[in-house]
């Protein structure tokens, strides 16, 4: 196989991750992928020729990667294009749409499922059928904004009504809208309920995972989103135990950042790793459904690890990132335990790294559950031993309301070394 050191992406599923088809671009293990994505969420909700949610690049084939495997993805960089962007609360709009609005939109007036689409002006009315014109998107704001970023990329400022229209009427400039990106782009609804707010830019990566084994909306490769193709009326419906098929690649935590490592399960041949919906800055747990999606340039790299067997993702945040309990002791803090362990007889301390496992699912809930089962199943413990790790050297995150965390502790080395994980988390918190 002709793989390369590094592979360039510049483009995109129609929003199904699909494992039947040929993944066109292979990179070597230990090689680079370098990507121009897309934004994700609102473009393409407002695009109905998209069958998923957003529009992640096309999985890239990593050489050697079998089923079984996993894949370590080292953040190498991330750097946000767009000058601005819009986003906000959704509502779906009845009637434009068959079982999910995401995955299957269909013309109110001349039923064509998947139209094509023209832009017709600014507002949210101005993405029309194609063929008949009707106001064919199948979402609406029920509050939004419209925000420009200075030139660092470090601050952004929402617009007034005149701000966002001018931006409105020359959307694809302004969002930096990849070439191959078919997407409408949202600020053409020039949305501008909120007026002069600040935020600090913090971009990550919404999307970033391997290909499910089974073809899967990508918005919809998670534990939560996925519970809308359970027995959905559309192609893409699934039972209860084909999502589990799912990798997890849609999980919006904002940890996923530049310098942080994700773990990948490989559940096809070469993992097919992709990426996407970049935002530029979010709270746990995004409890709005939506935040500033933007295009942006990445530069990942890729390691196989063999026999490496996961369910979901494995995320080692940067330092920084880590709840406070869970981040590595100093030498100080050792040397204090040490000498407390002492005073008690007990003679040897354990010397551990931190790990955060992805858990998703229905509710937050499930997804913790999840998360826990995954850490006890990796590492041959219980769940309840794992519970009392999260609670006395780490934490439960959420990543995105309504069902992804992170189930994050100190994991002792012995656990780590039994995984193959060791020398990843080395190089993470003691390089």
């Amino acid at each position: 196989m002709n793989s390369k050191q590094t592979v360039y992406v510049n483009e995109f599923t129609d929003g199904i991750l699909d494992p039947t088809q040929k993944m066109e671009k292979v990179v070597a293990d230990g090689g680079h992928i370098i990507a121009n994505t897309a934004p994700g969420c609102w473009g393409p909700m407002i695009t109905p020729s998209l069958k998923g949610g957003h529009e992640v690049t096309k999985p890239v084939y990593v050489e050697g990667a079998e089923v079984g495997d996993a894949i370590a993805i080292k953040i190498k960089s991330i750097q946000v294009t767009s000058m601005a962007t819009a986003s906000g609360n959704d509502k779906p709009m009845d009637g434009r749409f068959v079982g999910d609005p995401f995955v299957a939109v269909k013309c109110p007036e001349c039923g064509t499922m998947y139209p094509e689409t023209v832009i017709e002006g600014t507002g949210q009315e101005s993405i029309r059928c194609k063929n008949c014109h009707a106001d064919v998107t199948p979402f609406t704001f029920t509050n939004a904004y419209t925000m420009a970023f200075n030139s660092d990329k470090n601050i952004g400022v929402t617009l007034d009504k005149e701000a966002a229209e001018e931006i409105g009427a020359n959307g694809k400039e302004f969002m930096a809208t990849p070439e191959k990106s078919v997407q409408n782009p949202v600020v053409t609804f020039a949305p501008h309920d909120i007026v002069g707010a600040v935020a600090r830019l913090r971009p990550f990566l919404g999307q970033l995972g391997t290909t499910p084994s089974r073809p899967l909306p990508d918005s919809h490769n998670a534990g939560d989103f996925g519970q809308f193709l359970i027995d959905a009326p559309h192609d893409y419906g699934v039972t209860e135990e084909q999502l589990e098929e799912r990798t997890d690649g849609h999980m919006d935590i904002n940890r996923v950042r530049e310098g942080a490592v994700l773990i990948c399960p490989v559940k096809v041949e070469g993992g097919g790793v992709y990426l996407g919906d970049m935002h530029a800055m979010q709270g746990d747990g995004e409890i709005a459904g939506h935040t500033t999606d933007v295009s942006g340039i990445v530069n990942l790299q890729v390691k196989v690890l063999k026999n490496v067997t996961i369910d979901g993702p494995v995320l080692l945040p940067v330092e920084e990132d880590l709840p406070y309990l869970a981040k590595p002791l100093t030498d100080n803090e050792k040397a204090r335990a040490k000498k407390l362990a002492g005073q008690y007889g007990v003679q040897k301390l354990e010397e551990s790294l931190p790990v955060s496992f992805v858990g998703t699912g229905a509710t937050l809930n499930d997804a913790t559950t999840n998360g826990m089962e995954r850490a006890a199943s990796l590492f041959g413990i219980s769940v309840p031993e794992v519970m009392n790790r999260a609670t006395i050297t780490g934490a439960i995150e959420i990543g995105r309301n309504p069902g992804v965390v992170t189930v994050t502790f100190r994991a002792p080395k012995p656990y780590l070394e039994k995984a193959d994980l060791i020398q990843l988390a080395k190089d993470q918190y003691e390089a």
